[in-house]
């Protein structure tokens, strides 16, 4: 099923995908559930936002590829290497990437499934992981790879606004074993790559992150980009999907 966050008529809704129309809900399923109101509005008449905004953050894995911990200069860690986004770096689909040029002159695109928490999540075994997962969207980490260079951490360089990209909607029954990531940049492929190709599963990436701070509903976990990471300018338009769940098309400007 997959879920919507969407203005219509100036107002905030939530709607299910349904051949081409939304099934508008009641509320907020994550807190509401799915009743619905008996509207039903066309999908290509509203504007579709991002599908969640975190109520507190957003917990990102790099390196969880071995062939992007390969391109970056070094093996994957053996542990999940773990780090956060502001929930104010977060956009929806269409929304304009501003690339922060007075401070960064790279900014790099890295197309990402990312996992929606549905349930508060203390010290979740990896087991029992899938009990609080809503569902799952596309993510694209937007890293500025210059300051992430000279910072030695990555606070600066992941956080910028504008820097999450997510959408265009959750699935809530994605099929993990034969999902795949390709991004694009003008139409052109750079990234492509099968989810299974993750070195740390979506289990363990929930139990790793609750064992150290408390998720959520609302909060994302980016688990990590493909091999083919590479750079964006003011003009482009970057594509990243998840077959299953969509397509996430932003374009970029300069500050």
């Amino acid at each position: 099923m997959k879920i919507a966050r969407f203005s219509y008529q100036d107002a905030l809704r939530y709607g299910i995908v349904d051949d081409g129309e939304l099934v508008v809900l009641a509320g907020d399923p994550m807190f509401a559930g799915f009743e619905t109101t008996g509207e039903r509005v066309p999908l290509a008449d509203a504007a579709l936002l991002a599908p969640v905004i975190p109520r507190s953050k957003v917990v990102c894995i790099g390196k969880n590829y071995h062939d992007h911990a390969a391109e970056m200069g070094g093996e994957a860690p053996a542990e999940p290497l773990m780090f956060l986004k502001p929930n104010t770096s977060v956009i929806g689909p269409n929304d304009v990437i501003v690339r922060p040029t007075s401070l960064s002159s790279h900014t790099d695109y890295e197309g990402e499934l990312a996992v929606v928490i549905g349930r508060i999540a203390k010290n979740v075994s990896a087991e029992r992981a899938s009990d609080y997962i809503f569902g799952y969207t596309v993510a694209n980490d937007i890293t500025a790879r210059d300051l992430q260079r000279t910072d030695g951490q990555w606070s600066r360089a992941k956080g910028f606004d504008t820097f999450c990209p997510v959408g265009p909607v959750i699935e809530t029954d994605l099929d993990l074993d034969s999902a795949a990531i390709t991004t694009r940049v003008n139409g052109e492929v750079r990234q492509q790559g099968p989810v299974s190709d993750m070195i740390h599963g979506i289990g363990a990436l929930v139990a790793y992150a609750s064992a150290v701070f408390t998720l959520l509903p609302g909060d994302l976990i980016l688990t990590g980009t493909p091999a083919g990471v590479g750079p964006f300018e003011a003009g482009d338009t970057v594509e990243v999907e998840v077959s299953g769940i969509g397509i996430l098309r932003n374009t970029a400007r300069d500050a």
